[in-house]
């Protein structure tokens, strides 16, 4: 590698998230930027938000419930990182009620099984629709072949982390691959003050104990030839010292969120002119945060959301046209559920209780036209219809 010119070194890495297919990242049609798994061992990112921190045009925030993402100076107040479109292999992890991008130990995965982390700044939203907006963020997990047998981790650090990770992989002689990983996260966390609560009724504006987190993650993936299956299952429950939304200070609050998924992919090459891929997606989000509010009784409140949406993904790639690599595709998704709820516990008191669906139904074709050997023209295009918001076009 030390011998390699910096153009040869540059088409070393690949890109997939800027035009849905691999492409170097000097001909990618963005500013790529790609961190490997051998980035997230050197510089020990936990988060996907560390690793999210250290590039350019970015920056995260934390205000010890989630991690927030801002790009360019921009990042709006009370958004849940909707903007951005976050991927694992391809698949789209936003969730149907908030469109939250989780970043934080809420994402549902071990960095340990990423093999790389691949990040196209700008507007997607002619390939992608929405949430493309400020960013494409696709997380690449490896392959079984990669860990090569069984593998443990164990971690401890500072206010009481401690983390365990037990995985197996394994690669067949047909072409085979198995990757299995299961991970345990637990930190105590550390006793914060605050002085807009320092009063004598307040604990002295100190929050004692809530500022804990803990997060279980499972990971299966399994490939054959052209096909490729994964399944995930992430729990994270973070304790909430900063008495968010007016609760009670020093008193339990917390908020869990669970998300699990299901992915399936076939990728083939019909010919040497024609490729074709397809993927089949199921995904669930449930969040539950439970409060104290109010005295003379105190009242227990839970809010939470429960979404489940599912969808479909087929595009074809010609390459049959001197100079020209074309994608058309279409894309469906249903949000079978975008419920809310919120009420009181004891006495019973439903405050919010709804029910919503959707379907979003898109069409899309790009054209990568090479006009010279040093001058490229990428174009794209892509109409979405959306059952309640209407027709977009990018």
């Amino acid at each position: 590698l030390a011998s390699m010119p910096l153009e040869a070194l540059m088409k070393v890495k690949v890109v997939s998230a800027a035009s849905l297919f691999e492409q170097p990242v000097s001909e990618a049609p963005a500013a790529a930027v790609i961190l490997t798994a051998d980035d997230i061992r050197n510089f020990g990112w936990r988060k996907l938000s560390d690793a999210l921190a250290s590039l350019p045009g970015l920056y995260v925030s934390y205000d010890r419930t989630y991690d927030y993402l801002g790009a360019r100076g921009f990042r709006r107040p009370g958004d849940y990182n909707s903007r951005f479109l976050l991927l694992i292999d391809g698949m789209r992890l936003n969730d149907a009620v908030y469109d939250q991008a989780s970043i934080g130990t809420d994402f549902p995965l071990d960095m340990d099984l990423v093999e790389r982390i691949e990040y196209v700044p700008g507007p997607g939203s002619a390939v992608y629709g929405s949430n493309a907006l400020f960013g494409v963020i696709n997380v690449v997990t490896k392959k079984g072949e990669a860990l090569g047998g069984a593998q443990t981790a164990v971690s401890v650090g500072s206010f009481g982390e401690k983390r365990a990770r037990a995985s197996y992989g394994w690669h067949g002689s047909n072409g085979a691959d198995l990757l299995l990983s299961a991970t345990s996260y637990v930190r105590s966390g550390q006793d914060l003050y605050y002085g807009e609560f320092d009063t004598p009724d307040q604990n002295n504006g100190v929050a004692n104990g809530l500022d804990y987190d803990r997060a279980q993650y499972l990971f299966a993936k399994f490939a054959y030839r052209d096909f490729v299956f994964s399944a995930g299952y992430g729990n994270r429950t973070k304790g909430m010292p900063t008495a968010a939304y007016g609760v009670n200070f020093n008193t339990p609050e917390s908020t869990s969120d669970t998300h699990s998924f299901a992915n399936a992919t076939y990728r083939h090459a019909v010919s040497s002119d024609l490729e074709i891929a397809s993927q089949i997606y199921w995904e669930r989000y449930d969040y539950r945060s439970p409060g104290i509010y109010g005295t003379d009784p105190a009242v227990v409140n839970m809010d939470g959301d429960k979404a489940i949406w599912y969808g479909a993904d087929a595009h074809a790639t010609f390459t049959g046209v001197p100079r020209n690599k074309i994608v058309v595709g279409v894309s469906v998704t249903r949000n079978a559920r975008r419920d809310q709820y919120n009420y009181n516990v004891d006495p019973y008191q439903s405050i919010l209780d709804d029910h919503r669906s959707s379907n979003i139904f898109g069409i899309y074709a790009e054209d990568e036209i090479r006009l010279t050997d040093r001058l490229t023209l990428n174009a794209g295009a892509r109409f979405d219809k959306e059952s309640v918001s209407g027709a977009n076009a990018s």
